[in-house]
């Protein structure tokens, strides 16, 4: 699941979306809540100074309780990443 619109033809899309395919495949536990919050550091626009804050941003749609979850019980296969 995006919470990018489908890209366009404009040159790089593609890469971008299969990057970002490849990287939620990585991600084992709570996968969606640790792919939503690695948007919001992402697109968060200054220096992330602290996690409930990360909640707050428009991509993160879960409450603060799922990044905490996500951060605890997520898992990355370090492998296949």
């Amino acid at each position: 699941m995006s919470i990018l619109p489908e890209p366009g033809t404009g040159a790089g899309a593609g890469a971008l979306r299969d990057f970002r395919a490849g990287f939620h495949q990585c991600l084992t536990a709570r996968s969606d809540a640790l792919f939503e919050l690695t948007d919001a550091v992402l697109c968060s626009s200054g220096p992330v100074v602290s996690l409930p804050g990360l909640s707050l941003t428009g991509v993160f749609t879960r409450g603060h309780g799922a990044l905490y979850d996500a951060l605890s019980a997520g898992r990355i296969d370090a492998d296949r990443f």
